[in-house]
């Protein structure tokens, strides 16, 4: 796989060097100081290798200053991975360029190991396999076991019983959660799904560890629940996906830039079985997005015709990264396969589509949204007042 182009000219032995432009090559936008911008990942198994591509552009580009970071599941791990790399090297010292290049090296260290998860055959590697939902049925076939898990006919705790999750591991491994609490490192907010409840939880600071990241994408039919403080989490994609509001509340004012995974429209009906399902599951995990862009949207109008003061609210500026029709090309189903040609695929349309917006839109960051709302996120369920509150003919008022 082609690896993060970086400052220090390093890349990944696994996977191989990017041959692709690194944006540092690319002119710089220097601001001064640089515009401040707080990132939404959201979740997609291995689509959030789209996301690394994104953050690898980023993080090259010296007019942004990037606040902070919300994830969830596939989000998530990209979160922390960036804010890793950027807390180990500020404590060994350097320049704020070090600490970018650390982090994109990191990113790149994290996703070279996901890739080897598609290219390794042993037991352990099939587990891997299985934490993005690819459970290789037609290798398991003679015993059945993953499909029917997929099919909800098993429960991890029958096809899992030893909980093997090779992302704990990996976390375990390559992330030093205390060292992302360190002061100008990024802020990192993760976020699960309450199983009893149904109901989003933001884990950051001191809550933010091992298991919450693991909570985040902890897909219910293939491995256990996660249990953080007598409670126990499913993936964060059910609630929230992903989360906007602790952006609003804990940054100051920088720009909203939603890194969006999975597609808003597919002009063509899904017919088949599995076109079906990959379709339920974009929608599904898209959901929340919807309805979050919706509410920010609102404030956003009654605050400009000054129905709400700015006293407990304030205008948030939205913008959205996505891959476009070149993303569309990529089924949901793929999102669970972590083949390392399509992790490079996916990568370099992410970089692509990162250095696009930034062409487009970089200008606009403290200045206004970029997003439309009203044609990308809304719905038609609201009724005209004169229409709705009409009686029937047959009905004439009291009194």
């Amino acid at each position: 796989m082609p690896s993060s182009p970086t400052q220090s000219g390093a890349h990944s032995a696994n996977l191989g060097a990017g041959a692709s432009a690194s944006p540092d090559t690319a002119p710089a936008r220097r601001t001064k100081p640089p515009r401040p911008i707080a990132l939404a990942l959201q979740g997609g198994g291995s689509h959030g290798a789209f996301t690394w591509g994104v953050l690898d552009t980023l993080l090259g580009e010296t007019g942004l200053a990037i606040e902070a970071l919300s994830g969830t599941s596939a989000g998530a791990v990209n979160a922390v991975a960036l804010a890793d790399g950027w807390a180990k090297a500020q404590q060994n010292g350097g320049s704020p360029a070090d600490w970018r290049a650390a982090a994109r090296n990191t990113l790149a260290g994290m996703w070279d190991e996901i890739g080897q998860w598609g290219a390794l055959g042993a037991l352990p590697a099939r587990f891997a396999q299985a934490l993005w939902g690819k459970a290789a049925a037609t290798q398991w076939a003679h015993a059945n076991l993953w499909t029917q898990a997929l099919e909800g006919l098993l429960a991890p705790y029958q096809v899992n019983p030893l909980d093997l999750n090779p992302l704990r591991d990996l976390l375990r491994r390559r992330i030093d959660f205390e060292g992302l609490r360190r002061p100008d490192v990024p802020r990192v907010f993760v976020s699960a799904t309450q199983v009893a409840t149904g109901k989003a939880a933001i884990f950051s600071g001191r809550r933010l560890d091992v298991d919450a990241v693991t909570a985040s994408a902890c897909l219910p039919t293939l491995f256990r629940a996660i249990e953080i403080d007598g409670q126990t989490f499913w993936d964060g994609g059910y609630s929230v996906n992903p989360a906007l509001s602790p952006l609003i509340a804990h940054c100051g004012d920088p720009d909203i830039v939603v890194v969006q995974i999975n597609p808003l429209r597919r002009s063509e009906l899904p017919t088949t079985a599995q076109d079906v399902l990959d379709r339920i599951h974009e929608l599904n995990f898209n959901a929340s997005l919807l309805a979050q862009m919706r509410g920010i949207d609102r404030i956003n109008r009654l605050l400009a015709d000054g129905a709400l003061t700015r006293g407990g609210c304030k205008p948030v500026r939205l913008h959205r990264i996505d891959g476009g029709s070149a993303l569309l090309a990529y089924s949901a189903s793929t999102t669970t396969d972590p083949d390392p040609g399509l992790i490079r695929e996916l990568f370099h349309i992410g970089q692509e589509s990162a250095r696009r917006w930034l062409g487009r839109h970089f200008e606009a960051l403290g200045q206004r949204s970029t997003v439309d709302v009203g044609r990308d996120y809304d719905d038609d369920t609201r009724i005209e007042w004169p229409d709705a509150c009409a009686l029937p003919p047959n009905v004439q008022a009291s009194g």
